[in-house]
């Protein structure tokens, strides 16, 4: 079988930067964003159940840090369709090596990459670039009563977001910042 996709390792366990292989000519190219059999080892015997598309209209704007509490962790893969943004995956797994660690990758419009978030990740991004158009593939429907998250600019953290933040929503500026008894989610 032909692959349509790299596999690329970040320093964070199950988190992977996926580069797309578009096949193209004078006309354009085709690119395959998804494909159930060459993802199925990373899909944890799930399937793509909800896909949701974003507009960000303002550079410099920060979107997260989102997660879900099981029953409803969802595995996620993410990608640029316009613009350029800088998107965060942050480690909130209970006893993972590389808790609360996180990493970064650039996704535009134009390097065809893809970050591919298992269960036990809080996702965030910001726009480096204005109207930003973002594609994510969710293995579980969104439920409000599950949903967790960080704050992007919290000290233990340390995000070193590229641009200085320009803009929030207020959900995400409440966000408060984390304690010291909070041990992770269970993936």
């Amino acid at each position: 079988m032909t692959t349509r996709f790299d596999m690329l390792p970040t320093p964070l366990d199950g988190l992977k930067a996926v580069r797309r292989k578009p096949v193209g000519d004078a006309r354009g190219f085709l690119e395959r964003m998804f494909c159930a059999q060459e993802f199925e080892q990373f899909l944890d015997g799930k399937s793509i159940t909800q896909i949701n598309r974003t507009l960000t209209k303002n550079c410099g704007t920060v979107r997260g840090m989102h997660f879900q509490y099981a029953p409803h962790t969802e595995i996620k893969f993410v990608t640029c369709l316009r613009g350029e943004v800088f998107d965060v995956a942050v480690d909130v797994r209970k006893n993972s090596p590389t808790f609360l660690r996180w990493h970064g990758e650039m996704l535009t419009q134009d390097n065809h990459m893809t970050l591919l978030i298992p269960k036990g990740f809080a996702h965030g991004f910001q726009t480096l670039s204005s109207d930003c158009e973002m594609l994510y593939f969710h293995t579980a429907v969104y439920c409000a009563e599950s949903e967790g998250a960080l704050h992007a600019q919290d000290p233990r953290l340390a995000i070193n977001w590229p641009l200085a933040i320009s803009e929030q929503s207020d959900r995400d500026t409440a966000h408060p910042f984390l304690t010291l008894d909070f041990q992770g989610v269970a993936p």
